[in-house]
């Protein structure tokens, strides 16, 4: 049995790319996570997996991510965000050139949603409360739950424990602050976790047994070129936005293991963890940063297809690895 802690970024409807790597994993008997640590669209995956697996085990979990992924296909029918026939006949998944996607963006950068939406209506916390049980969640003692938001007058991450967890939370760790009202939990202000922490990996240090750290990575890290459309450059200056907090923890986590590696700091107060990550840079990069708000049924399904067969991969060439020795290779990534 390997046991891991996984940590999911967050980043909209691509969330069902993770979708996929979950299966993957509940599938496999040989492997037991013991910890996650989610934010956004990763932290609901977290809190599906945690309710079904006190419901049903392994195959309950992958039930609920199921479920829970319909409904925001369903979710969705209502939405006036839309692909274009041309899109469609293309095969393009962006709504670039939705013409109410258009409307909402342009609308967005002038007027905030306190204005837009003085009511706070929020669908995905509805829907959020119809298909998690929190009360399960905060009683799972399969599998521990971190979930990361924003604190807004601060800046600071805020992390939230199972014990603890809320839809409220959840939906803290999701606020896009250009869509929705901030969340208030005791009166604090909190926004999309993203920007402080997409995902946190400190919370496993001390709360984990496991010794393997597998980050389920959306956003891609490195993409070549320089964008010169207006919507390439806001494209990535979104994916850089949200990848920062995660890169200065590998960052960390390299330094310290440096110093462990030149005999500077004792191996007995300091823990070594193995680092790896899955992702699938190459599929999702051509999906703009429009895509994220496209949850249609076939659009999640082509996501959790590419999660499942890209997880597949990494297990079979990195199963022998897990527990012994790192995957990914921090100190290479900022070699350059």
């Amino acid at each position: 049995m390997k046991r891991i802690n996984l940590a999911l970024q967050g980043g909209g409807a691509h969330g069902a790319f993770t979708w996929g790597v979950l299966d993957r994993l509940l599938e496999d008997p040989r492997i037991q996570i013991d910890a996650i640590s989610g934010t956004s669209a990763g932290a609901m995956n977290a809190v599906a997996v945690a309710d079904g697996i006190m419901k049903g085990g392994n195959q309950g979990a992958r039930d609920a991510l199921e479920k829970f992924w319909r409904k925001v296909s369903h979710a969705a029918f209502a939405s006036p965000f839309r692909r274009t026939p041309m899109d469609r006949l293309t095969g393009n998944w962006s709504l670039d050139f939705s013409p109410p996607y258009l409307a909402a963006d342009l609308l967005g950068r002038i007027a905030s949603p306190y204005v837009l939406n003085p009511l706070n209506v929020n669908p995905l916390l509805d829907l959020l409360n119809d298909q998690i049980d929190f009360e399960t969640v905060r009683s799972c003692d399969k599998v521990k739950v971190f979930v990361s938001a924003t604190n807004v007058e601060t800046g600071r991450i805020k992390v939230f424990n199972r014990k603890e967890l809320t839809a409220d939370m959840v939906m803290a760790s999701a606020c896009l602050p250009f869509v929705y009202q901030a969340v208030e939990i005791d009166g604090v202000p909190y926004w999309d976790g993203g920007y402080a922490g997409n995902p946190v990996l400190f919370p496993f240090f001390k709360n984990s047994q496991a010794d393997d750290i597998v980050v389920v990575q959306i956003n891609p890290v490195l993409r070549k070129g320089t964008p010169r459309g207006a919507r390439d450059i806001l494209n990535r200056v979104n994916e850089i936005t949200f990848n920062n907090s995660l890169l200065k923890e590998f960052r960390a986590i390299d330094f310290v293991y440096r110093l462990i590696d030149d005999g500077k700091l004792g191996k007995e107060h300091y823990r070594q963890m193995h680092l790896h990550v899955i992702g699938a840079d190459e599929e999702l990069k051509p999906l703009g940063a429009s895509s994220k708000l496209n949850a249609e049924w076939e659009f999640l399904r082509h996501l959790f297809s590419i999660g499942r067969e890209t997880c597949e991969q990494w297990i079979s060439k990195n199963y022998d690895d897990i527990g012994r020795q790192s995957t990914f290779n921090a100190r290479e990534m900022f070699a350059g």
